[in-house]
This record gives structure tokens, sequence and C-alpha cells, in this order.
């Protein structure tokens, strides 16, 4: 386990493969605050300790997950888009399938593109 100290926000870091945090990297683990605050005479200071193993995750985790689609990420970052199984029966509507599709894809990707 590698440990980093970084100064600026008094922060101890403890990853599994990473010397540093990367930047748009995201870990999972734990905060914690190492000092209690005695009558504002302190140093502050957190230690992150990363507890999963990259693995251990779910590979592409879902990010929407509609009625008729999902949107799943990928490691490097893509988005992909996954039809769900179409059911048609005596109900079924093209132009309500569609629309329906059109909304969940407007709902999506405005939400996770324009961020």
């Amino acid at each position: 386990m590698k440990t980093n100290t970084i100064l600026c926000c008094d922060l101890k870091t403890k990853l599994k493969d990473d010397a540093i945090m990367k930047p748009c990297k995201e870990y999972q683990g734990i905060l914690r605050r190492d000092e209690i605050c005695e009558e504002f005479r302190y140093d502050e200071h957190y230690t992150f300790t990363e507890t999963l193993p990259h693995s251990a995750g779910k590979r592409n985790p879902h990010v929407f997950d509609g009625q008729y689609i999902t949107v799943t990420k990928r490691d490097d970052g893509s988005l992909r888009l996954n039809f769900k199984e179409l059911k048609v029966d005596k109900h079924f509507s093209v132009y309500r399938y569609a629309l329906g599709v059109f909304n969940e894809l407007m709902w999506a990707l405005e939400d996770l593109v324009e961020k």
C-alpha cells in the first residue's frame, strides 16, 4: 500500500496501486478524521484508505436505468447505450415505444454529457 500526504489540505492517502491520486479518477474507500478538536487548538488531518481493488467493482456500472434503455460507463469514461428487451404484445405501439426511447435518451444524455 502506497501512502502520500497532500500538504495543501492535510490529507493522507493509502492507495492500492497509485502513488498519488490521479486527476478525474474515482476511488472507493474510507475517509477518516484523525484529530479530535479541542478548543480550536489542533491541526485537522484526514486519512483516505482505498478499500476495494479495481477488479472488485462492477465492470461497467449503470449510470442510467430506464424502462427502455440503460446507459453504462466504461473504464475509459465512455458511455454505452443498451436497449432493453422489446416486448411486443397487443398493446404495443411503435409510436409510444419510439417516444419513450427518445425521452429516456434525452434525460440520460442531458444529465451525463452536459456535466
